[in-house]
């Protein structure tokens, strides 16, 4: 195969791809379809303990989930937990409705969260750190993808930040950036793991998120 071939195949893609498991609603479930999805948000979990892990710099929200975790002496998977059920509470003003995918994302992630920096190790070597960071938010990529294609209702950070830009009018990216630089300084002024696994994320996400997407799309096309 050639590199052109592989170019085309990692190719970003825009929307979210319609694909044999995209659910009708946010509750119509489906053996299949529910497999897939716990499957992706366990993968996101994991991906995201890679970036604490490798301990040199957190993704936003567990930046505010660690220094929570620190502040009340509970673990990672609990703080996660905790934060993920009162942002979906936020939903209640904004008339945001969950679906079956928006709760299990708050149960699965938060398990994955905890088994990840139960039994990955914690690393001290900076370039592990820096290894550990790109392959959390590889996984996170692929594992959005997962997750997003089943239709199932989105993650609550991600319904809230939704749920603000229809209200307010204020661009997506936008609101995501305030929502997530607002978590980053409370988090850190708890005792948050702030560095460059941080910036590292906040740079490659997107376009992780968006060549899994265009891999997916790819891949169901066929």
């Amino acid at each position: 195969m050639s590199a052109q071939y592989f170019k085309d195949f990692l190719r970003p893609h825009k929307t979210v791809p319609h694909t044999s498991w995209t659910a009708k609603s946010r509750w119509d479930l489906s053996l299949k379809r529910m497999i897939i999805l716990i499957t992706g948000l366990f993968i996101f979990g994991i991906g995201d303990s890679l970036l604490i892990q490798g301990n040199i710099g957190n993704a936003p929200w567990s930046v505010l989930a660690q220094g929570v975790a620190g502040r009340l002496d509970i673990t990672m998977g609990w703080s996660t937990f905790g934060i993920s059920t009162l942002v979906l509470l936020a939903w209640i003003p904004l008339r945001e409705k969950p679906g079956f995918g928006t709760v299990a994302n708050i149960v699965v992630i938060a398990i994955a969260i905890q088994v990840g920096v139960t039994f990955i190790p914690l690393q001290h070597n900076y370039s592990m750190g820096v290894i550990y960071s790109l392959l959390g938010v590889a996984a996170v990529g692929i594992a959005s993808s997962v997750y997003i294609t089943c239709g199932l209702g989105p993650g609550p950070r991600d319904g809230l930040m939704t749920a603000l830009h229809h209200r307010t009018g204020v661009r997506v990216g936008r609101v995501r950036m305030a929502i997530e630089t607002s978590v980053v300084l409370l988090g850190a002024l708890l005792g948050g793991n702030v560095g460059l696994g941080t910036v590292i994320f906040a740079v490659f996400i997107g376009q992780s998120v968006a060549i899994a997407l265009g891999v997916v799309s790819r891949l169901t096309a066929k």
